[in-house]
């Protein structure tokens, strides 16, 4: 054997999994079948709870040094509309504008330094399984050959050859349209006015945002001298991912959209897509397992980056649970349970953005404006907010009467400690799950110490807390909490079980208390 897992496909889902998978302790290799990191541009931007995750892992700071605007509350396109969440004090949603290109580069440097080897120029062209492992026939620079692991996961797009080989169905639809993109320099011909609408010759005033014409959708925005510039028409051609977009095809896209020429300057960018609306029926077939695109594709943007990355990190640590021997029973099979729920809550907002888009009658003109009525209310905007970000999942936890954290991604509170001042997000560097006794109970340490193996055990205080005590999983999830004041016989009994759920049987017994952080007496003043 190898290596522990294969990845195939080094886009931001698979380099994601593979420094994942290294923090979980598992050998991994990633077989990309380009020889080098593609430029054609593709995502521009990363948003929502894959923001917190990278914040978790301590890794946040390298894509901010390499973003134009760190972090920012966007005004977010939703259908042919905004979402504006730029008045908010703590806006649901932020966004950081960085192209994907960069945000590979940045996963794949962590992931070597983490030590996982990424192969280039490597096609999987097959792959057998058995009950003990999987191998990967490849061809590669030097030949054909044969990889074998215990699991190998495709990461490798919408049109996954790991999904078709193994077959796995990929029901949903393709939109009859085609999407065009561009960032070019304002030419001197177009006027800006003070309020971003643009005078072009032939055509007159063109108000800033999205113009519906009966040949398709134009928008555009002008930030800091750039023309961005989105248009979108009824079309059935299949394009090659690998055909980039001509500064041509864009002009000749607007002349049919608007009804005359308009003006672009030099290109900065220029991409296209069409739409899909697609979800595998499952997420595992034995020890193959799909993950980002592989596994789902949804007609709107803003989305695909951000739920692919947060599949792999639910899936990592449920890998290396098994490798390293100590997964419970039916542990990996949470990994389609769980994601293919997120995935299903992805589709249900982008499907929304589809009907809104694509509705062209008085009826969908009044949905459109009814629904822009509504999302100025901050309650409205706020739950909108989370769903756009994936910040509203909750994983459903076995059992019965749980506390209202279990299955949500652990709050960031700010921790008090005898060692200083820190944060969940601080504790979740090292993707281990953490029990934080945020009350100091030591009979609940006790029961936790038989596994600290596996489990880091920590004790704090913080301003207000939400729960005696929170075990969270290396993926940022609660998967138990005590509530205040809870009595030992049923937090003690609750917290076994979720540790043996979730962790598998106790490594030893007895109990052994092992307590990092010392209680303080108190938030620091």
């Amino acid at each position: 054997m190898e290596t522990d897992v294969i990845i195939v496909g080094a886009g931001p889902a698979g380099l994601m999994l593979a420094g994942e998978l290294r923090l979980a302790g598992a050998r991994t290799v990633v077989l990309e079948r380009h020889p080098q990191p593609r430029d054609i541009p593709k995502a521009n931007g990363l948003g929502g709870r894959i923001l917190d995750l990278l914040r978790h892992r301590g890794i946040l700071q390298r894509f901010e040094e390499a973003s134009s605007d760190p972090q920012v509350a966007p005004r977010f396109p939703f259908g042919t509309m905004h979402l504006d969440f730029t008045h908010l004090a703590d806006p649901p949603m932020r966004a950081m504008p960085i192209p994907q290109r960069e945000v590979e580069r940045l996963l794949e440097e962590r992931a070597r330094e983490l030590g996982a080897e990424v192969r280039r120029g490597h096609d999987v062209v097959g792959v057998t399984q058995d009950q003990a492992t999987v191998t990967a026939d490849v061809r590669g620079p030097d030949g054909p050959a044969r990889v074998t692991a215990r699991y190998l996961v495709g990461c490798d797009g919408g049109r996954s050859r790991i999904r078709d080989l193994a077959g796995i169905a990929f029901p949903g639809v393709t939109f009859p349209e085609v999407n065009r993109l561009g960032q070019v320099t304002v030419p001197d011909s177009v006027t800006v006015l003070d309020n971003g609408d643009i005078d072009v010759p032939g055509l007159g005033r063109i108000r800033a945002g999205f113009t519906r014409t009966d040949r398709g959708v134009f928008a555009f925005a002008i930030t800091s001298g750039v023309l961005f510039v989105q248009i979108t028409e009824d079309e059935t051609t299949e394009y090659d991912d690998d055909e980039p977009l001509t500064l041509t095809e864009l002009a000749e896209s607007a002349r049919r959209v608007l009804g005359a020429d308009l003006p672009l300057g030099e290109p900065i960018r220029l991409s296209r897509y069409t739409f899909k609306d697609r979800q595998a029926e499952r997420y595992r077939h034995g020890r193959i397992l799909l993950a980002g695109d592989a596994a789902h594709l949804f007609p709107a943007t803003g989305t695909a980056l951000t739920v692919g990355m947060l599949d792999t990190v639910n899936l990592a640590w449920k890998l290396g649970a098994d490798i390293n021997g100590w997964a419970p029973a039916g542990l990996l099979d949470t990994y389609h349970d769980e994601r293919h729920l997120a995935g299903a809550r992805a589709r249900l907002q982008t499907r929304a953005q589809a009907a809104m888009r694509r509705g062209h009658d008085p009826a969908a003109e009044a949905l459109r404006q009814v629904f822009q009525e509504l999302v100025v209310d901050e309650p409205a905007l706020r739950r909108m907010g989370a769903l756009v970000a994936h910040a509203d999942i909750r994983y459903p936890m076995p059992g019965a009467g749980h506390h209202p954290l279990a299955g949500t991604f652990a709050p960031d509170l700010t921790l008090y400690t005898e060692r200083g001042v820190t944060s969940v997000a601080e504790l979740m560097h090292t993707a281990r799950p953490v029990l934080l006794d945020l009350a100091d109970r030591p009979e609940l340490r006790q029961i936790a110490g038989d596994w600290i193996d596996r489990v880091d055990i920590r004790t704090a205080k913080t301003d207000t807390r939400p729960a005696d005590a929170l075990l969270i999983r290396p993926d940022a999830h609660v998967a138990w909490a005590a509530t205040l004041d809870e009595p030992t016989a049923t937090a003690g009994a609750t917290l076994r079980d979720a540790l043996s759920r979730w962790f598998g049987a106790p490594p030893m017994s007895g109990g052994v208390p092992a307590v990092a952080y010392g209680c303080s007496n108190g938030p620091a003043s």
